[in-house]
């Protein structure tokens, strides 16, 4: 990884309901805000909300949403591709993407370089029990990591709910991920959305570029913003607020690891990917992929 500067975009969807009109104005959105954060914070890499063409939740059933996306690459891709290669950035777009049959939706995010060519797509693996298909949503699960080597360092993806499950985080840090972009449109409180970004960041030892939608989606559901960039030490170097704009800040891997905590000078002493117990968990593998479900009685699921 090199130095750079890096940028968490944060807007809303246009108001009403979904249509192909609205996902069009929601992709002039989107370039328009990335144009304007990268002319006035020098971003080489611009991340952007989860869904950020539609809102997340559509209003319409899966078929519906199928007929108005597009399969990546494609024409919902394209004016981000050109966008990128305009700009030369890397860009890292959230977007509902057209699966192989009516019905089939992934919430995906995708990667761009600065030649306008797709590095990488990943699609949800965690999708939040209102937009599970298995649970009536119109949401597929993806089955796939993405890590992805490029120009700047090394870059993961995950989306939202995903960073509840550090699982998912830490293949891709032994993977080699320096940085994992956290496209969301986060339904719950600003503290649970600081707390796993912060500690994914923690967990991991990366770079953490979470992007927050703000406004309303067309189903009415509000979004709170507060995007920001965490560093491998779990400390909140940039933040935005809550409504359109941008929070940006250098990365740069020689600091990365300066201190035990932010302002200390106290260096690290530890590595969490180094020092981990790998014949513990051999021994316990079969127990870190077993069900499970918490012992307490849960809350209503359908929401944020």
């Amino acid at each position: 990884m090199r130095p750079f500067t890096a940028a968490a975009v944060q807007l809303a969807p246009v108001p009403g309901p979904l249509t192909s009109e609205s996902v069009r104005a929601n992709i002039g959105r989107a370039t328009d805000w990335t144009a304007r954060c990268v002319r006035e914070s020098g971003a080489e890499l611009v991340v952007l909300p989860e869904t950020c063409t539609t809102g997340f939740n559509p209003g319409l059933p899966a078929e519906e949403l199928w007929q108005l996306m597009s399969e990546i690459p494609g024409p919902v891709s394209e004016p981000f591709q050109q966008m990128a290669r305009d700009l030369g950035i890397h860009l890292c777009v959230g977007t509902y993407e057209r699966g192989p049959d009516p019905g089939t939706v992934y919430n995906s995010a995708v990667l761009i370089g600065p030649d306008g060519a797709v590095l990488g797509v990943y699609r949800k693996t965690h999708p939040f029990r209102v937009e599970d298909s298995r649970h009536g949503g119109w949401a597929t699960p993806g089955s796939e990591v993405c890590v992805v080597p490029t120009a700047l360092g090394r870059i993961g993806m995950a989306i939202c709910f995903d960073g509840d499950f550090p699982e998912l985080w830490r293949i891709q840090a032994v993977r080699g991920a320096e940085l994992i972009c956290r496209p969301s449109a986060l339904l719950r409180s600003a503290d649970i959305w600081e707390l796993t970004c912060r500690a994914r960041a923690y967990d991991e030892h990366v770079y953490v570029i979470g992007a927050n939608a703000v406004g309303a989606d067309p189903a009415g559901t509000l979004y709170f913003g507060n995007s920001m960039i965490v560093t491998p030490i779990a400390e909140v170097v940039a933040r935005a607020a809550s409504h359109e704009g941008w929070a940006a800040a250098r990365l740069d891997p020689d600091t990365a690891m300066g201190s035990l905590t932010p302002g200390s000078s106290v260096p690290h002493g530890f590595d969490h990917l180094a020092e981990r117990n790998l014949a513990l968990y051999e021994k316990h593998a079969a127990d870190l992929i077993a069900p499970a479900a918490t012992p307490f009685q849960r809350g209503r699921t359908d929401r944020g």
